[in-house]
């Protein structure tokens, strides 16, 4: 089974559109996303309509409660509320009620977990980016394998006699106990590469790759500035900050 992971999509129909082209030729069995299908950018329902007939799990991002007001707003910066507020005012009550039923948290086939943030906290919406947050989602981490988002970073927290972390492409789950994997965001990446990201898991050759494809970012900023969003928002794709 090769199961394709997304996260971070962020109404970015651009990148999708590219990262599911390149996971066309790659024999996918089954597509997942780990949350954010919605948030900073201008494509919400068309990206909303793409995972919803692709995806056979979509797990609730931050981003997606809050524009079906089911998660507070206080914790987000000024761009991201202001995005918000123009994305709920442009999806129909379909769309809001599959953002708020999405789940926090699901068990892959008994193989993996996946969750947006944490799997020890997974309503706060915290971020997992030091080891000591690795370990905490270890300590409850039943599978051998989690999935999550959120940063917009890719790494990989590994344990296998002590806790560490990798930044490469490939992560043979042979030689771990148990693995933690950010796939890195489809439509917003963080890691100064802007170049959309995603994963594949190869359950038959127990590996998972890291993979980035490049993307009409000006055409996605170009719709972002038109739409009368924060300049920031599109200003932040060139550079993958």
């Amino acid at each position: 089974m090769r199961y394709a992971i997304l996260a971070d999509i962020h109404s970015n129909l651009e990148a999708l559109e590219a990262v599911l082209a390149a996971l066309a030729k790659a024999r996918i069995d089954q597509y997942v996303c780990v949350g954010d299908v919605v948030g900073y950018g201008a494509d919400p329902k068309p990206c909303i309509d793409r995972v919803r007939d692709l995806c056979s799990v979509v797990i609730a991002g931050n981003h997606d409660w809050a524009v079906a007001d089911t998660l507070s707003l206080e914790f987000f910066n000024s761009y991201a509320r202001e995005a918000i507020g123009w994305t709920r005012a442009r999806l129909d009550a379909t769309d809001i009620a599959w953002l708020r039923d999405l789940q926090l948290e699901h068990d892959l086939d008994g193989l993996a977990m996946l969750v947006h943030s944490t799997l020890h906290n997974p309503q706060a919406f915290d971020y997992l980016l030091t080891s000591y947050d690795a370990h905490l989602t270890m300590r409850v981490l039943e599978r051998p394998l989690c999935f999550v988002g959120h940063s917009h970073i890719p790494i990989t927290f590994m344990e296998r006699n002590g806790l560490g972390f990798t930044f490469a492409d490939t992560v043979d789950l042979t030689k771990v106990d148990k693995a933690i994997i950010n796939p890195g965001s489809v439509g917003q990446p963080r890691d100064e590469n802007p170049s959309a990201a995603y994963a594949i898991y190869d359950t038959v050759k127990r590996k998972v790759t890291l993979h980035r494809t490049p993307y009409d970012i000006d055409a996605c900023c170009a719709k972002i500035e038109k739409a009368g969003l924060p300049q920031v928002l599109a200003d932040r794709l060139r550079v993958g900050k």
